[in-house]
């Protein structure tokens, strides 16, 4: 297999913890050659010291030399001082700083000592105990990768989730839980796969075999949405269920509903049905980029898993394809009868051309007859009599 390297290092947050006293360290996720992939946590000033190692072993990298030779990337000392706000502004420092590690000469990017302090210490398994008075606070990246104070209003509870059936891990990145465990979730992927924590142990799990402690799972899923979002197959997937569509890559189709098992309703045309999201892109986007993030299989679909034992009596019933087919088609129609016709649309057959309207001449009022001069002198009054005489 070769010696082992590191493909891709991305932050995930940082932590504020307050045992032995209040610190704060970044959490990293590794990815490795073996498709593996861990959590390591590291102080600011462990990563400046790894940094200034890493300048004097490559001299002539590090600019120490000749300065227009440095390729090996900067980064700002420790302050006397940190707090809160100084962890938040580190952390696009600290992206742009492992995207342009991995992307150093691979004398650099695979030498021992980078690949070392990246390796999972004992302290990276030790989770918070139950007996400590204040747990760390955790607060994780936004998803576009910036970071600004705005972004980041507080401290973010992980969730805590049950398992509902045993689950037996297929690779080295994957966690096996057992019924009944609690874990807490890191990361939702919207694959399916999410990223928990459970004691000493962390790696990927089926959102289907979760269940939150507090409500039953369904109730998170979102509204469907039958106006549709394009999207694009990167890779083919062939049907298991009735209720499942068999698709080939690079079909276009349209999600109206994202389910959080991974597992999201698609339509095209008239019919509709399941289909593994991680096998999706949205329309527009570098195919071949989402393609090479495929490291595992599709997560198992809920109705697959047997012998599930739910804590929830009760719990919101999923739609059925007919629903979803009946409530497409019913949204389809009632667009096309409130679209405006366009202004070359042709006239339907079954309705007659009506002649044209003419506008008619609006009626004018009549004008009364002019009365007789005696009776003007009949029906005036006296002063009007006196100045027609005198006018005579």
């Amino acid at each position: 297999m070769g010696d082992p390297f590191i493909r891709h290092i991305a932050l995930l947050g940082f932590e504020k913890r307050f045992v032995p006293s209040q610190h704060y360290v970044y959490m990293f996720l590794v990815k490795w050659q073996d498709l593996s992939e861990k959590v390591v946590y590291r102080r600011f000033t462990e990563i400046y010291e790894f940094h200034k190692i890493l300048k004097e072993m490559f001299p002539i990298e590090a600019g120490d030399i000749t300065p227009e030779n440095r390729i090996i990337p900067h980064l700002p000392a420790p302050r006397w001082f940190d707090g809160q706000r100084v962890a938040e502004s580190r952390q696009g420092t600290l992206t742009e700083y492992c995207n342009s590690l991995m992307n150093l000469p691979v004398k650099i990017s695979r030498c021992p000592h980078l690949l070392n302090f990246f390796k999972v210490r004992p302290d990276d398994l030790k989770l918070p105990t139950d007996s400590q008075v204040k747990k760390p606070e955790t607060y994780l990246m936004p998803r576009d990768g910036k970071s600004n104070a705005a972004d980041i209003t507080g401290p973010i509870i992980l969730q805590t989730y049950r398992a509902i059936a045993d689950y037996e891990k297929s690779s080295g990145s994957e966690m096996a839980l057992a019924t009944g465990d609690v874990v807490d979730v890191v990361e939702k992927s919207q694959s399916g796969w999410w990223f928990c924590q459970m004691k000493t142990k962390r790696g990927w799990v089926p959102a289907s075999y979760l269940e939150p402690l507090d409500s039953p799972d369904e109730a998170e899923d979102p509204e469907p949405n039958y106006a549709g979002e394009p999207y694009v197959t990167i890779k083919a997937y062939t049907a298991l269920l009735e209720d499942e569509m068999s698709l080939e890559q690079g079909e276009t189709i349209e999600v109206i509903h994202k389910l959080l098992d991974g597992w999201w309703v698609i339509r095209k045309e008239d019919v509709t049905g399941y289909f593994p999201s991680m096998y999706l892109q949205q329309a527009g986007q570098d195919t071949d980029q989402a393609q090479s993030r495929i490291k595992r299989g599709a997560p198992p679909r809920r109705s697959s898993i047997r012998n599930a034992h739910s804590i929830h009596q009760q719990s919101r019933k999923r739609l059925s394809q007919d629903t979803y087919r009946r409530n497409s088609v019913r949204f389809l129609q009632q667009g096309r009868r409130r679209a405006p016709p366009g202004p070359q649309s042709p006239r339907s057959p079954l309705k007659e051309e009506e002649p044209p309207k003419t506008e008619r001449p609006k009626p004018q009022p009549a004008v009364p007859p002019r009365p007789s001069a005696d009776l003007i002198l009949h029906r005036c009054s006296e002063s009007t009599k006196r100045k027609l005489a005198s006018s005579v």
